[in-house]
């Protein structure tokens, strides 16, 4: 017997109706990417100094959020700005004065090349400290005055954040 036209219609929307779907792979990929590069650029919220094997930093139990700015590193043996050796510990706690020239004129060049220039005032002129804790506090008192010298008005210090003891004391 014949079928009519109808009852083919309504047996071919049957089988398509019971067809498995497939999934289209091209727009879940596009989907993911996105997704990606959504959490690689939100989740830069927190800085990290950059470790250094030479340079043991003290311990604290600070809260502030460090914000980013220029590095001097103070190792057991070197000065260094933004990973590049300016002095000598030797030199510098044999200079005279509060101020180690060096470190001065290494600090007034990266200010000079805009390489910390923000839109907002607040972060102009900030650098930070990373002290290895054996250092003594006369060369660390000569950096600190070199680098306000220098016309960086900000200064932090990098510790290890430590948790606070139920006592509420070190």
């Amino acid at each position: 017997m014949k079928m009519s036209r109808r009852a083919r219609r309504m047996e071919r929307h049957h089988l398509r109706a019971k067809r498995v779907p497939g999934f289209n792979l091209v727009a879940l990929m596009d989907i993911f990417t996105i997704l990606v590069f959504f959490l690689l650029v939100n989740s830069t919220d927190v800085q990290e100094i950059p470790s250094t094997r030479a340079v043991e930093l003290p311990e604290s139990v600070a809260e502030t959020v460090p914000r980013e700015a220029l590095i001097v590193t103070v190792s057991q043996d070197a000065i260094l700005v933004a990973g590049r050796q300016v002095s000598t510990v030797v030199e510098a706690e044999q200079s005279e004065g509060l101020v180690i020239e060096t470190l001065r004129v290494a600090l007034e060049q990266h200010g000079r090349r805009g390489l910390l220039r923000r839109e907002d005032d607040e972060d102009l002129g900030a650098i930070t400290i990373m002290g290895d804790r054996q250092i003594p506090f006369s060369l660390l008192k000569k950096v600190m005055a070199t680098c306000t010298e220098a016309g960086f008005s900000q200064v932090s210090l990098a510790v290890h954040q430590t948790t606070q003891t139920a006592g509420g004391g070190s």
